[in-house]
């Protein structure tokens, strides 16, 4: 099967100053939701990935993940955002005055 992703990545789309908190609160969202899936699972802390065991070491706060899988789930938080904005819609920082 040759699976050719469709949706494009915007690069050409910059996130407003004031939304980049968003990104990070994103990838931990995004990141806290694969490890509720993956404890559902049955799935437990390890120091090493073991399908078998069901063991990752991944599970942990996002505070305590290497920085290198923090900047994956930024990636994907980016990415939403910056799709939700291609498609038009307006994200607003909570602090943003009224317009």
């Amino acid at each position: 099967m040759n699976y050719d992703p469709n949706s494009p990545d915007h690069p050409d789309i910059e996130i407003p100053s004031d939304l980049l908190r968003l990104v990070e609160q994103l990838a931990e969202a995004t990141h806290d939701a694969w490890a509720r899936q993956r404890l559902a699972e049955g799935w437990r802390y390890g120091p090493h990935r073991d399908d078998q065991k069901k063991e990752h070491p991944g599970l942990v706060p996002y505070q305590d993940l290497p920085e290198s899988e923090k900047e994956y789930d930024r990636k994907i938080s980016l990415g939403i955002i910056k799709t939700i904005l291609a498609w038009g819609y307006r994200i607003e920082s909570p602090s943003s005055p009224a317009k």
